[in-house]
């Protein structure tokens, strides 16, 4: 492969590497860095670039294992809902807003609970606005496992939900 048919091909690519590099370490330089070494990968691998039939797909499996060392790394883990996030009515009183929070706190809680890839499914499709095609991808799981993982998680975050409610807690 020469530099032109790289450039051709991987650099189209490059803004969505970066967008889901962004979606685990939350750090722009960080993600840069990914993508960076991403291309850096693939161009110490061009003499087999004609072998990679999806060359989309392995970039973006690429992407998201060195995002995951990255957060391993740094000891953290994929569990934040994004920060500043208003959660603000303007037609609900003190009192309620503050329950509405404390649920809020509640649910973060319980995501962080749950296991492993039920947490990144969840993560990736109800904060993250992932479809569950690109779920599957990033992940490298099947379709039917990423439904299944959500499943599991809405279902124990809705009986959390409920158990709380009906206790008063």
């Amino acid at each position: 492969m020469d530099l032109q048919l790289f450039n051709d091909t991987i650099n189209p690519i490059k803004d969505k590497l970066y967008r889901f590099a962004m979606r685990y370490v939350k750090n722009p330089m960080e993600a840069e860095d990914i993508v960076q070494e991403v291309f850096i990968k693939l161009w110490k691998q061009r003499e087999q670039f004609h072998e990679i039939k999806n060359k989309e797909a392995w970039c973006m499996r690429v992407t998201r294992n060195l995002s995951i060392d990255k957060l391993r790394a740094a000891h953290n883990r994929l569990k934040e809902m994004p920060e500043g996030q208003d959660w603000k009515d303007p037609g609900v009183d003190a009192q309620r807003q503050a329950e509405l929070n404390e649920t809020m706190s509640n649910v973060k809680a319980w995501i962080e609970e749950l296991p492993e890839a039920q947490r990144n499914v969840i993560q990736l499709r109800d904060i993250e606005q992932f479809s569950y095609k690109e779920i599957a991808a990033a992940l490298e799981i099947s379709m039917e496992l990423v439904k299944v993982n959500l499943h599991r998680a809405r279902k124990t975050i809705r009986k959390k939900l409920l158990d709380s409610d009906s206790y008063g807690i």
